[in-house]
């Protein structure tokens, strides 16, 4: 299906199974991204406020911190051993979160939830780096970020008619049932042989240095723009314009629209542009629509067009970014992605609390404001990257 548009330039074992992987990531991204649009349910079987449930979530999003650590162990681990882990992980957390008596036992759930799912996407960072040429990597790689959008357009939406018609227990039980199907799936499939690691040559640095920090402070950029608007436009709908549930649920959806807009958009061209390129003009988009939103907000129209523009620029930018961070540490793919991932969680992690803050003083234009200072950011460091040499040069594997 996915590896249709793949031509025979690229490897037998990328064609074969990136339509496996792809459907894999949908179902992992959906479990995890299941909980959010479903919180007041949640809360409301547990008894507790909204605000109490939504630690839960803030503690799951902390995990991103052991990124770093999660990509040496998956370097050193087969591809399939890597992304089966972080499935079975994933379907544990999903128990864990189905059966919990309390919001406490709830919240251990979802965070390991989200830690483990980490392990299933660094090892698909591996497997692309190890199989995919970097000339060809930003194709392979948007394919698979399709996974994150269809995961709410489809995963979600499916676990929540079951939890229309039953509850979010058995929506989470759905979900382990498709994340069950897919280990069957990629054990069957993925090539298990040992990751084929040289000892470095002399000379040769095993861990970040030089300019590649500036992909981190790019990473750590975006993230923090993105965020600006994540956690404060629902409450931007609902308090200025009166939208419920159903109302902020069809926007969610379009917005899933967007972001698999964004994902098919840097499989046909991230590549042809060239990674930094495509990276800087994202981030260079968010500039525009954040100021248009701040300016905007009054306006119903003006503010859901300027934040899906936002997230358009978002997402083409950090689909663009992957393949380079695949790159960032010789032959240690899981790391080089795990230290990226780790920068964007320090971001979110910061203007969770900045934005929400900054929503409830001075209204939608502030934490759009900052949304669109941190694009800009974003893009300097890139732009600064760029010219100072970017991407490492590494021959084909």
């Amino acid at each position: 299906m996915f590896g249709r548009s793949l031509d025979d330039s690229f490897a037998p074992e990328i064609k074969r199974n990136v339509s496996a992987v792809v459907i894999a990531r949908l179902v992992a991204n959906a479990c995890y991204r299941f909980a959010p649009p479903f919180l007041a349910i949640i809360a409301k079987s547990f008894d507790v406020s909204l605000s109490q449930i939504g630690v839960a979530i803030f503690v799951s999003e902390l995990t991103g911190f052991a990124s770093p650590f999660l990509g040496r162990v998956v370097d050193r681990l087969s591809h399939r051993n890597a992304m089966v882990l972080g499935l079975l992980g994933t379907g544990i957390g999903c128990t864990i979160a189905a059966a919990a008596p309390n919001v406490v036992v709830f919240a251990i759930g979802v965070t390991f939830l989200g830690l483990t799912k980490q392990c299933f996407d660094l090892g698909l960072g591996a497997w692309i780096a190890d199989f995919v040429p970097y000339n060809q990597r930003g194709k392979v790689v948007g394919i698979t970020e399709m996974g994150w959008a269809l995961g709410l357009l489809v995963g979600v939406s499916l676990m929540g008619i079951v939890t229309s018609l039953t509850n979010w227990r058995i929506g989470y039980a759905f979900g382990i049932s498709a994340v069950i199907a897919c280990v069957v799936v990629l054990i069957s499939r993925i090539n298990n042989e040992p990751r084929k690691n040289h000892v470095p040559n002399a000379g040769e640095h095993t861990r970040i240095q030089g300019r590649n920090w500036l992909v981190l402070v790019t990473m750590f950029c975006i993230m923090c723009s993105v965020q600006n608007l994540f956690v404060t436009f629902g409450a931007w709908l609902e308090d200025d314009f009166g939208f419920g549930a159903a109302r902020l649920a069809v926007v969610g959806f379009s917005f899933g629209v967007v972001e698999l807009v964004a994902s098919t958009s840097s499989a046909q061209y991230t590549d042809k542009f060239g990674k930094e390129r495509s990276i800087l003009g994202g981030a260079l988009l968010t500039v525009p629509a954040g100021i248009a939103m701040a300016i905007g907000s009054s306006n119903l129209v003006v503010g859901v067009v300027a934040a899906a523009v936002f997230f358009l620029g978002f997402e083409f930018a950090v689909v663009s970014l992957l393949p380079i961070a695949s790159q960032l540490v010789p032959n240690s793919p899981g790391t080089g992605l795990g230290w990226v991932l780790g920068a964007g969680t320090l971001g979110r992690a910061l203007m969770a609390v900045i934005a929400t803050r900054g929503y409830e003083q001075y209204g939608m234009p502030a934490p759009a404001l900052i949304g669109a200072g941190f694009g800009l950011l974003g893009a300097v460091a890139i732009y600064i990257y760029r010219s100072l040499g970017g991407a490492p040069t590494v021959q084909p594997r």
